[in-house]
């Protein structure tokens, strides 16, 4: 697939292409959109019904039928069948599907390629720089923040991967030779990565905790096998190669917390230090694991030659982003904060942390579906900084609420999310802070963490 950037439509037309998980968050609708318009014939398969998919292929209604020569898509839905991963040129697996599934191990016998989307791009487009970004906290901000100081920079930059509202391959549509792609990347969205042999150009990695251990089976090497494609398959730095002119080749950028931990690294090695922020800078960001973050996008940014003065403009102007530590609203002077990103104890650690004092002024919403984590620390956390907990529904709740009450924190639990915020608020006095912050996945209430927060955003906006 080398050199195909230029040819990607000659690539697709014709192909058989069987695409596993539809989903609802609209990343995947970009991928098999842009396949159906470049003439693949695309069979979506997804375990979920036609019914509880019905968002998504509305969007995807006028790709049904062949148009003037075009592909088509079919669905299969609530189910998966072997028939359909042996009788296609290739698979395109969604972010989530193991690589053990029965379906991916019975295409990989049968010789099927198995792609995924951000590292197909990345073979189909080897002219471009890539940008790579993981870690168990901290990846989208990283990652936008590094767009917007390469935009401000004049380079043509473009932004993907696991970036609500993104897709990998339309990108093919829009990149020209050496434009720089910036992508957060998944440990899931890595195994592509993995199985191509493949990392980006310059690579960040801004931190490592456990996560998804109902997924990686309480198996935190598996976990950390993933997260490690980001600089895995970097080569020594080369001499003189003729798209290094503007740096940033084989380079891997660690957050200040993996500071000698990570091994068997053969690109060039950076490790980030909130130090090297000039003191005199104006951040707009709370807690010091935002400071991790904006270390980490410096880096890259000094990588690539940007001018300090745009760095430091970038970064002062930065705001939250989207449910991860977002103020949004003060109500009777109660500061209310969307994090509903964080879906690990550590993130919401990190988020009592910035925000708290020692005066526990801290209103609390959490509660959800259990990923097997360790909550020892964020109930410390609770204990020093919540004056009151609020829970919402769910496995993962059952599980903490009798260590969560010795803490001796005032707990109460709710059944809906507009009865945990109002509860919450009555619960808040005037400088206090009502943190949503879960800490746990999102699945039992929610169609995922975005919606979670697009509901949480909707009752706070009504709020007088």
């Amino acid at each position: 697939m080398k050199n195909k950037m230029q040819n990607f439509r000659e690539f697709f037309k014709n192909k058989k292409v069987t695409v596993v998980g539809l989903g609802l968050l609209g990343k995947r609708l970009g991928d098999i959109a842009f396949l159906a318009e470049n003439g693949a014939k695309v069979l979506v398969t997804d375990l979920k019904t036609e019914k509880e998919l019905a968002p998504s292929i509305k969007k995807l209604k006028k790709y049904n039928l062949p148009r003037n020569g075009r592909g088509n898509i079919t669905y299969v839905l609530g189910e998966h069948r072997l028939e359909d991963f042996d009788s296609c040129d290739f698979v395109l697996k969604g972010q989530g599907v193991p690589l053990d599934s029965r379906y991916i191990k019975y295409a990989d016998s049968k010789g099927i390629p198995i792609e995924m989307d951000e590292s197909l791009f990345a073979k189909l487009a080897p002219k471009v720089k890539i940008i790579g970004v993981t870690g168990t906290r901290g990846k989208s901000t990283t990652t936008i923040l590094i767009y917007e100081i390469l935009k401000a920079s004049g380079m043509r930059v473009h932004l993907g991967g696991n970036i609500k509202g993104t897709a990998a391959l339309p990108l093919l549509n829009v990149v020209k030779d050496w434009d720089v792609v910036v992508f957060e990347l998944s440990s899931w969205q890595l195994q592509g990565f993995g199985e191509a042999k493949i990392s980006p150009n310059i690579s960040v990695f801004t931190n490592f905790m456990p996560d998804h251990m109902n997924y990686y089976k309480d198996n935190l090497k598996e976990y950390l096998k993933d997260k490690s494609y980001i600089y895995k398959f970097q080569k020594k730095p080369a001499r003189n190669a003729a798209h290094s002119a503007a740096g940033g080749d084989n380079v891997l950028v660690l957050g200040p917390s993996l500071k000698g931990k990570i091994r068997d690294i053969k690109g060039k090695l950076l490790t980030a230090n909130i130090k090297n922020i000039p003191k005199t800078w104006k951040i707009k960001l709370k807690g010091k694991h935002n400071l991790e973050n904006i270390a980490c996008a410096i880096e890259v940014a000094r990588v690539l030659k940007v001018k300090e003065e745009i760095i430091r403009k970038t970064v002062e102007n930065f705001k939250a982003v989207s449910g991860r530590l977002e103020l949004v609203k003060t109500v009777k002077g109660i500061e209310i904060y969307n994090d509903t990103n964080s879906c690990t104890p550590e993130a919401t650690s990190v988020a009592l942390q910035a925000l708290g004092s020692k005066n526990k002024n801290i209103v609390l919403i959490m509660g959800g579906s259990d990923k097997n984590l360790d909550f020892k620390s964020l109930l410390k956390d609770i204990k020093k900084y919540a004056k009151a907990v609020v829970l919402l529904p769910g496995n993962g709740t059952n599980r903490i609420i009798k260590d969560l009450k010795k803490t001796k924190v005032s707990v109460y639990e709710e059944k809906n999310l507009k009865d945990a915020i109002e509860k919450s608020l009555g619960l808040a006095s005037r400088q206090d802070i009502l943190l949503f912050s879960p800490a746990f996945a999102s699945f039992n209430m929610f169609k995922n963490e975005y919606d979670r927060g697009e509901q949480f955003m909707k009752i706070i906006k009504s709020l007088k």
